[in-house]
């Protein structure tokens, strides 16, 4: 299976870069082949503009999803998003791996959405949800938190974790076709023990070493 993970975190030693690192290992273990990007050792720009390709369309207003449909036509992506959404279509799995920042994405993950995510490549007309460019494809969120997990249930102080990652879940990865894998979260690691990191770890590559046999979740429903 080709794994491909997306990974932003501002700290390598982080619980965030344990995961990455432990993600890694244990894929290649099973056999997976695995590409990466590492968005913030890449000092990837998050600013979408016209600096995502190498053609232009009309010079005088720049209308993203124009743009990007001629990009698509012209073979027009600058070398560095064609090389992400390369590795998008090459996957079988791909997984995101962050801190859960101001209920989402972090900024430089958010804009690599922005930017990769390109209209005639990676969804357009009525190639969106079931009849998306990644149907058969599976996408996992690997995430952590600052807040405890109660924190994040129905009633909780910050509510509902399902409805915090459904505009990723839905919104994002169901939008361009991919099936969605339940999501790994791991709440306040900074507040745990050294023990409890490493039982998450090991748990966490366990998973990893079969995850080639789960099922998809309903989004809502883990």
């Amino acid at each position: 299976m080709n794994v491909f993970l997306v990974y932003w975190h501002n700290e390598p030693k982080s619980f965030n870069g344990a995961m990455f690192d432990t993600a890694q290992t244990a894929l290649k273990s099973a056999g997976h082949e695995v590409r990466v990007s590492d968005l913030c050792a890449m000092r990837f720009d998050a600013t979408s503009d016209r600096s995502n390709f190498v053609t232009v369309k009309d010079a005088s207003f720049l209308k993203q999803q124009q743009e990007e449909m001629y990009a698509a036509e012209h073979n027009g992506f600058a070398p560095e998003i064609e090389a992400e959404i390369q590795k998008i279509e090459w996957c079988n799995l791909m997984i995101w791996q962050f801190p859960l920042w101001w209920f989402g994405l972090p900024g430089v993950m958010k804009g690599w959405v922005d930017r990769v995510f390109a209209m005639s490549r990676t969804y357009g007309g009525s190639r969106i949800y079931e009849k998306g460019f990644f149907r058969g494809k599976r996408a996992m969120l690997s995430l952590t938190t600052g807040g405890p997990e109660q924190s994040y249930q129905k009633g909780g102080f910050n509510g509902d974790m399902n409805g915090i990652l459904r505009p990723i879940h839905r919104g994002i990865l169901q939008f361009v076709g991919f099936d969605v894998l339940a999501p790994q979260i791991y709440y306040s690691p900074a507040r745990q023990t050294d023990e409890t990191r490493k039982a998450w770890l090991d748990a966490y590559a366990a998973r990893l070493k079969r995850i080639e046999a789960e099922s998809p979740i309903e989004v809502g429903e883990y």
